[in-house]
Protein backbone atom coordinates (compact mmCIF):
# COMPACT_ATOMS: atom_id res chain seq x y z
CA UNK A 1 0.00 0.00 0.00
CA UNK A 2 1.73 3.58 -0.91
CA UNK A 3 1.64 5.57 2.05
CA UNK A 4 -0.08 8.85 1.82
CA UNK A 5 1.40 12.24 1.36
CA UNK A 6 2.13 13.58 4.23
CA UNK A 7 0.28 17.63 5.00
CA UNK A 8 3.16 18.80 6.95
CA UNK A 9 6.79 19.54 6.07
CA UNK A 10 9.56 19.95 8.50
CA UNK A 11 12.75 21.58 8.88
CA UNK A 12 15.16 20.29 11.95
CA UNK A 13 17.65 23.16 12.84
CA UNK A 14 20.68 21.77 14.98
CA UNK A 15 19.42 18.75 13.39
CA UNK A 16 22.70 16.10 14.62
CA UNK A 17 22.66 12.81 13.63
CA UNK A 18 18.79 13.08 13.12
CA UNK A 19 16.62 12.29 15.99
CA UNK A 20 14.23 14.57 16.07
CA UNK A 21 13.81 14.32 12.49
CA UNK A 22 13.64 10.27 12.55
CA UNK A 23 10.58 10.70 14.96
CA UNK A 24 8.72 13.13 13.16
CA UNK A 25 8.93 11.02 10.21
CA UNK A 26 7.77 7.68 11.89
CA UNK A 27 4.68 9.93 13.24
CA UNK A 28 4.00 10.71 8.84
CA UNK A 29 5.50 14.05 8.91
CA UNK A 30 7.74 14.87 5.78
CA UNK A 31 10.99 15.86 6.34
CA UNK A 32 12.49 18.63 3.86
CA UNK A 33 15.60 19.04 5.49
CA UNK A 34 18.10 19.60 8.50
CA UNK A 35 20.47 21.98 8.70
CA UNK A 36 23.71 22.00 11.96
CA UNK A 37 27.19 22.83 11.73
CA UNK A 38 28.90 20.04 12.87
CA UNK A 39 30.06 18.46 9.40
CA UNK A 40 29.67 14.66 11.01
CA UNK A 41 26.63 15.06 11.03
CA UNK A 42 26.01 15.06 6.94
CA UNK A 43 26.05 11.56 6.58
CA UNK A 44 23.85 10.08 9.25
CA UNK A 45 20.98 12.67 8.67
CA UNK A 46 21.33 11.49 4.97
CA UNK A 47 21.55 8.62 4.63
CA UNK A 48 18.91 7.41 7.13
CA UNK A 49 16.26 10.42 7.28
CA UNK A 50 16.90 10.98 2.84
CA UNK A 51 16.62 14.41 3.56
CA UNK A 52 18.26 17.63 2.65
CA UNK A 53 21.49 18.05 4.87
CA UNK A 54 22.03 21.59 5.14
CA UNK A 55 26.13 22.53 6.77
CA UNK A 56 25.03 26.12 8.27
CA UNK A 57 25.69 28.14 11.15
CA UNK A 58 21.74 28.52 12.03
CA UNK A 59 23.24 32.34 13.38
CA UNK A 60 23.67 32.52 9.13
CA UNK A 61 20.34 31.19 7.84
CA UNK A 62 17.49 33.74 7.21
CA UNK A 63 13.59 33.07 7.21
CA UNK A 64 13.88 33.49 3.12
CA UNK A 65 16.08 30.53 3.03
CA UNK A 66 14.05 28.26 4.90
CA UNK A 67 10.76 29.43 2.15
CA UNK A 68 12.74 27.97 -0.28
CA UNK A 69 13.09 24.96 1.00
CA UNK A 70 9.34 24.32 2.08
CA UNK A 71 7.16 23.01 -0.90
CA UNK A 72 4.22 24.65 -1.51
CA UNK A 73 0.54 23.29 -0.28
CA UNK A 74 2.42 21.82 3.06
CA UNK A 75 2.12 23.22 6.33
CA UNK A 76 5.40 24.05 7.53
CA UNK A 77 7.04 22.88 10.75
CA UNK A 78 10.01 24.20 12.23
CA UNK A 79 11.90 21.76 14.90
CA UNK A 80 15.08 22.11 16.76
CA UNK A 81 17.05 21.11 19.86
CA UNK A 82 19.56 24.36 20.18
CA UNK A 83 22.51 22.65 21.97
CA UNK A 84 22.05 22.38 25.60
CA UNK A 85 25.69 22.67 26.98
CA UNK A 86 25.08 26.02 28.56
CA UNK A 87 21.68 25.26 30.28
CA UNK A 88 23.23 21.47 31.35
CA UNK A 89 22.82 20.43 35.08
CA UNK A 90 26.49 19.03 34.55
CA UNK A 91 27.86 22.62 34.31
CA UNK A 92 27.19 22.88 38.02
CA UNK A 93 26.49 26.36 38.29
CA UNK A 94 29.18 27.42 36.17
CA UNK A 95 28.22 31.14 34.78
CA UNK A 96 27.97 30.10 30.92
CA UNK A 97 26.21 33.01 29.38
CA UNK A 98 29.60 34.33 27.53
CA UNK A 99 29.81 31.14 25.58
CA UNK A 100 28.57 30.90 21.48
CA UNK A 101 25.92 28.38 22.19
CA UNK A 102 23.70 30.63 24.75
CA UNK A 103 21.88 32.72 21.88
CA UNK A 104 21.29 29.80 19.61
CA UNK A 105 17.62 29.61 21.19
CA UNK A 106 17.01 33.30 20.07
CA UNK A 107 18.13 32.91 16.70
CA UNK A 108 15.53 29.85 16.81
CA UNK A 109 12.93 32.86 17.43
CA UNK A 110 14.36 34.96 15.17
CA UNK A 111 13.56 32.12 12.56
CA UNK A 112 10.03 31.63 13.44
CA UNK A 113 9.49 35.26 13.13
CA UNK A 114 10.50 35.79 9.90
CA UNK A 115 9.56 32.29 8.18
CA UNK A 116 6.07 32.23 10.54
CA UNK A 117 5.44 28.69 10.10
CA UNK A 118 2.82 26.97 11.00
CA UNK A 119 3.79 24.54 13.86
CA UNK A 120 6.47 24.80 16.15
CA UNK A 121 8.58 22.75 17.96
CA UNK A 122 11.86 22.89 20.43
CA UNK A 123 12.99 20.17 22.84
CA UNK A 124 16.13 21.15 25.57
CA UNK A 125 17.08 20.25 28.76
CA UNK A 126 14.38 20.86 32.00
CA UNK A 127 16.74 23.18 33.83
CA UNK A 128 16.54 25.40 30.41
CA UNK A 129 12.38 25.95 31.50
CA UNK A 130 13.26 28.28 34.24
CA UNK A 131 16.05 30.47 32.47
CA UNK A 132 14.91 34.21 31.24
CA UNK A 133 15.98 33.32 27.57
CA UNK A 134 13.46 30.66 27.34
CA UNK A 135 10.73 32.77 28.65
CA UNK A 136 11.93 35.47 26.10
CA UNK A 137 11.36 32.64 23.66
CA UNK A 138 7.62 31.76 25.00
CA UNK A 139 6.81 35.43 24.80
CA UNK A 140 7.63 35.81 21.38
CA UNK A 141 5.60 32.91 20.12
CA UNK A 142 2.63 34.11 21.91
CA UNK A 143 3.67 37.84 20.35
CA UNK A 144 3.39 36.32 17.22
CA UNK A 145 -0.05 34.52 18.25
CA UNK A 146 1.21 31.06 18.59
CA UNK A 147 -0.83 28.99 20.87
CA UNK A 148 1.93 27.12 22.76
CA UNK A 149 2.10 24.55 25.22
CA UNK A 150 5.08 23.25 27.28
CA UNK A 151 6.37 21.21 29.52
CA UNK A 152 8.79 18.03 30.62
CA UNK A 153 8.08 14.32 29.03
CA UNK A 154 9.64 11.53 30.57
CA UNK A 155 11.47 9.42 28.26
CA UNK A 156 9.92 5.48 29.36
CA UNK A 157 6.35 6.80 29.58
CA UNK A 158 6.66 6.74 25.69
CA UNK A 159 8.19 3.86 25.01
CA UNK A 160 11.85 5.49 25.49
CA UNK A 161 14.45 2.44 26.99
CA UNK A 162 16.04 5.43 29.04
CA UNK A 163 15.53 7.33 32.08
CA UNK A 164 15.33 10.74 30.23
CA UNK A 165 13.64 13.97 31.28
CA UNK A 166 13.11 16.97 28.59
CA UNK A 167 11.78 19.76 28.19
CA UNK A 168 9.77 19.75 24.93
CA UNK A 169 7.74 22.68 23.08
CA UNK A 170 4.81 22.50 20.46
CA UNK A 171 3.27 25.65 19.15
CA UNK A 172 0.85 26.29 16.53
CA UNK A 173 -0.75 29.00 14.29
CA UNK A 174 -3.84 27.01 12.90
CA UNK A 175 -5.13 25.87 16.12
CA UNK A 176 -5.12 24.95 19.90
CA UNK A 177 -2.20 22.50 20.77
CA UNK A 178 -0.98 20.68 23.40
CA UNK A 179 1.88 18.61 24.61
CA UNK A 180 1.54 14.44 23.94
CA UNK A 181 0.66 12.65 27.04
CA UNK A 182 2.79 9.10 27.36
CA UNK A 183 0.96 5.82 27.58
CA UNK A 184 2.84 4.04 29.17
CA UNK A 185 2.59 2.53 32.72
CA UNK A 186 5.68 1.13 34.99
CA UNK A 187 4.69 -2.17 34.15
CA UNK A 188 5.25 -1.73 30.46
CA UNK A 189 8.68 0.50 30.50
CA UNK A 190 11.65 -0.92 27.47
CA UNK A 191 14.00 -2.55 29.72
CA UNK A 192 17.68 -2.65 28.79
CA UNK A 193 17.19 -6.37 28.33
CA UNK A 194 14.32 -6.19 25.97
CA UNK A 195 16.12 -2.93 24.06
CA UNK A 196 20.11 -4.78 23.79
CA UNK A 197 19.62 -8.11 25.25
CA UNK A 198 20.29 -10.10 22.10
CA UNK A 199 23.39 -8.01 20.43
CA UNK A 200 26.46 -10.26 20.59
CA UNK A 201 28.53 -10.90 23.55
CA UNK A 202 31.73 -9.08 24.08
CA UNK A 203 34.61 -8.39 26.22
CA UNK A 204 36.37 -5.18 26.47
CA UNK A 205 38.37 -4.47 23.88
CA UNK A 206 36.25 -6.33 21.40
CA UNK A 207 34.23 -5.66 18.49
CA UNK A 208 31.12 -7.47 16.43
CA UNK A 209 32.71 -7.71 13.06
CA UNK A 210 29.07 -7.58 11.49
CA UNK A 211 28.46 -4.18 13.00
CA UNK A 212 32.02 -2.00 14.27
CA UNK A 213 29.53 0.47 16.22
CA UNK A 214 28.74 -2.34 18.64
CA UNK A 215 32.57 -2.21 19.86
CA UNK A 216 33.46 -2.50 23.45
CA UNK A 217 36.25 0.07 24.58
CA UNK A 218 39.06 -1.64 26.40
CA UNK A 219 39.08 -1.26 29.67
CA UNK A 220 42.42 -0.63 31.75
CA UNK A 221 43.79 -3.52 34.45
CA UNK A 222 42.17 -1.85 37.55
CA UNK A 223 39.05 -0.42 36.16
CA UNK A 224 38.40 -4.69 34.72
CA UNK A 225 38.41 -5.30 38.33
CA UNK A 226 36.29 -2.10 38.81
CA UNK A 227 33.85 -3.38 36.57
CA UNK A 228 34.16 -7.55 38.02
CA UNK A 229 33.53 -5.83 41.56
CA UNK A 230 30.26 -3.90 40.82
CA UNK A 231 26.75 -5.07 41.04
CA UNK A 232 24.41 -4.20 38.58
CA UNK A 233 22.27 -0.97 39.90
CA UNK A 234 24.82 -0.95 42.51
CA UNK A 235 27.94 1.75 43.56
CA UNK A 236 31.76 1.89 44.15
CA UNK A 237 30.84 1.57 47.58
CA UNK A 238 30.50 -1.97 46.64
CA UNK A 239 34.18 -2.11 45.61
CA UNK A 240 37.20 -3.31 48.32
CA UNK A 241 39.20 -0.36 49.54
CA UNK A 242 42.31 -0.79 47.26
CA UNK A 243 39.92 -0.79 43.94
CA UNK A 244 38.32 3.47 45.51
CA UNK A 245 39.83 6.42 43.21
CA UNK A 246 40.73 9.19 45.19
CA UNK A 247 37.46 11.42 44.18
CA UNK A 248 35.52 8.35 46.30
CA UNK A 249 38.11 8.85 49.28
CA UNK A 250 37.11 12.81 49.25
CA UNK A 251 33.60 13.41 51.01
CA UNK A 252 32.57 15.23 47.80
CA UNK A 253 32.97 11.66 46.51
CA UNK A 254 29.64 10.47 47.96
CA UNK A 255 27.76 12.88 45.16
CA UNK A 256 29.15 10.45 42.46
CA UNK A 257 27.09 7.53 43.21
CA UNK A 258 26.35 6.52 39.67
CA UNK A 259 29.51 6.93 38.18
CA UNK A 260 31.58 3.55 37.97
CA UNK A 261 28.00 1.59 37.84
CA UNK A 262 26.42 -1.27 36.52
CA UNK A 263 22.71 -1.38 34.74
CA UNK A 264 20.19 -3.48 35.55
CA UNK A 265 18.50 -5.63 32.58
CA UNK A 266 15.00 -5.08 34.11
CA UNK A 267 14.70 -1.52 33.69
CA UNK A 268 15.13 1.63 31.71
CA UNK A 269 18.89 2.58 31.10
CA UNK A 270 20.09 6.48 32.98
CA UNK A 271 20.52 9.01 30.55
CA UNK A 272 22.20 8.19 27.82
CA UNK A 273 25.21 10.83 27.50
CA UNK A 274 28.13 11.76 24.96
CA UNK A 275 30.14 9.99 26.87
CA UNK A 276 28.20 6.66 27.23
CA UNK A 277 30.84 4.10 26.42
CA UNK A 278 33.18 5.30 29.30
CA UNK A 279 32.12 2.94 32.39
CA UNK A 280 34.00 6.18 34.58
CA UNK A 281 31.60 8.47 33.12
CA UNK A 282 28.27 7.42 34.97
CA UNK A 283 26.32 3.67 34.81
CA UNK A 284 27.28 2.59 31.68
CA UNK A 285 28.59 -0.74 32.94
CA UNK A 286 26.81 -3.49 30.85
CA UNK A 287 24.41 -5.27 33.21
CA UNK A 288 26.18 -8.94 32.83
CA UNK A 289 29.54 -8.17 31.14
CA UNK A 290 32.43 -7.58 32.51
CA UNK A 291 32.51 -4.12 29.70
CA UNK A 292 31.30 -0.63 28.93
CA UNK A 293 28.29 0.09 26.81
CA UNK A 294 29.36 -0.36 22.89
CA UNK A 295 28.00 2.81 20.38
CA UNK A 296 25.24 0.65 19.33
CA UNK A 297 23.74 -0.25 22.37
CA UNK A 298 23.88 3.73 23.69
CA UNK A 299 21.91 4.59 20.11
CA UNK A 300 19.91 1.84 20.53
CA UNK A 301 18.73 2.83 24.47
CA UNK A 302 18.48 6.28 22.93
CA UNK A 303 15.91 5.13 20.73
CA UNK A 304 17.79 4.87 17.39
CA UNK A 305 16.82 1.35 15.21
CA UNK A 306 19.63 -1.12 15.07
CA UNK A 307 20.58 -0.68 11.55
CA UNK A 308 20.66 3.36 11.49
CA UNK A 309 24.28 4.29 10.53
CA UNK A 310 26.58 6.87 11.72
CA UNK A 311 29.41 6.40 9.56
CA UNK A 312 30.37 5.17 6.54
CA UNK A 313 30.58 1.26 5.46
CA UNK A 314 33.23 -0.04 6.84
CA UNK A 315 35.10 2.83 8.50
CA UNK A 316 36.09 2.87 11.85
CA UNK A 317 33.54 4.50 14.31
CA UNK A 318 35.27 7.15 17.18
CA UNK A 319 34.30 6.36 20.02
CA UNK A 320 34.39 10.59 21.26
CA UNK A 321 32.76 11.50 17.52
CA UNK A 322 30.29 9.29 17.14
CA UNK A 323 29.36 9.02 21.28
CA UNK A 324 28.72 13.00 20.77
CA UNK A 325 26.22 12.15 18.30
CA UNK A 326 24.62 9.88 19.95
CA UNK A 327 24.70 10.97 23.71
CA UNK A 328 23.21 15.32 21.85
CA UNK A 329 20.78 13.36 19.46
CA UNK A 330 16.55 13.75 20.58
CA UNK A 331 15.66 10.55 21.16
CA UNK A 332 12.97 9.55 18.27
CA UNK A 333 10.38 8.72 21.07
CA UNK A 334 9.93 12.55 21.79
CA UNK A 335 10.02 13.67 18.28
CA UNK A 336 7.38 10.98 17.04
CA UNK A 337 4.83 12.09 19.96
CA UNK A 338 5.07 15.44 19.02
CA UNK A 339 4.74 14.78 15.58
CA UNK A 340 1.42 12.74 15.97
CA UNK A 341 0.28 15.30 17.67
CA UNK A 342 0.79 17.69 14.74
CA UNK A 343 -0.91 14.92 12.29
CA UNK A 344 -3.96 14.96 15.21
CA UNK A 345 -4.06 18.62 14.70
CA UNK A 346 -3.78 19.13 10.80
CA UNK A 347 -6.50 15.87 10.59
CA UNK A 348 -8.73 17.48 13.04
CA UNK A 349 -8.92 21.08 10.75
CA UNK A 350 -9.11 18.98 7.76
CA UNK A 351 -12.29 17.25 9.41
CA UNK A 352 -13.68 20.30 9.81
CA UNK A 353 -13.17 22.18 6.82
CA UNK A 354 -15.03 19.51 5.00
CA UNK A 355 -18.41 19.76 7.58
CA UNK A 356 -17.92 23.17 6.79
CA UNK A 357 -17.58 22.98 3.13
CA UNK A 358 -20.41 20.61 3.15
CA UNK A 359 -22.58 23.08 5.24
CA UNK A 360 -21.93 25.93 2.69
CA UNK A 361 -23.60 23.98 0.24
CA UNK A 362 -26.85 23.38 1.90
CA UNK A 363 -26.52 26.80 4.01
CA UNK A 364 -24.40 29.04 2.20
CA UNK A 365 -22.43 30.99 5.35
CA UNK A 366 -20.21 34.24 5.35
CA UNK A 367 -17.31 33.30 3.74
CA UNK A 368 -14.38 31.74 6.69
CA UNK A 369 -10.85 31.85 6.98
CA UNK A 370 -8.58 29.14 5.44
CA UNK A 371 -6.28 26.92 6.99
CA UNK A 372 -3.10 29.01 6.65
CA UNK A 373 -4.91 31.72 8.00
CA UNK A 374 -6.76 29.76 10.58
Amino acid sequence: MTPQPSAIAAIDLFCGAGGLSLGLKQAGVEVIAGIDLDPACQYPYEQNLKAKFLLKDVGDVKGEHLQELWPEGKIRLLAGCAPCQPFSSHRRGANTRGEDNWDLLSHFARLVEEAKPELVTMENVTRLGKMEVFEDFVAKLEELEYAVDYGTLYGPEFGLPQERRRLVLVASRIGPISLPKGNKNKKKFKTVKKTIGKLPKLKHGESDPTDLLHTARRLTPINEKRMKASQPGGTWRDWPEELLAPCHRKASGASFQAFYGRMTWDSPSPTITTQSYNFGTGRFGHPEQDRSLTLREAAMLQGFPRSYRFVKGSEKPSMQAVGRLIGNAVPPAFGAAVGRQFVTLVASMAISEGENEAAVEVNPAPERRGLQEA
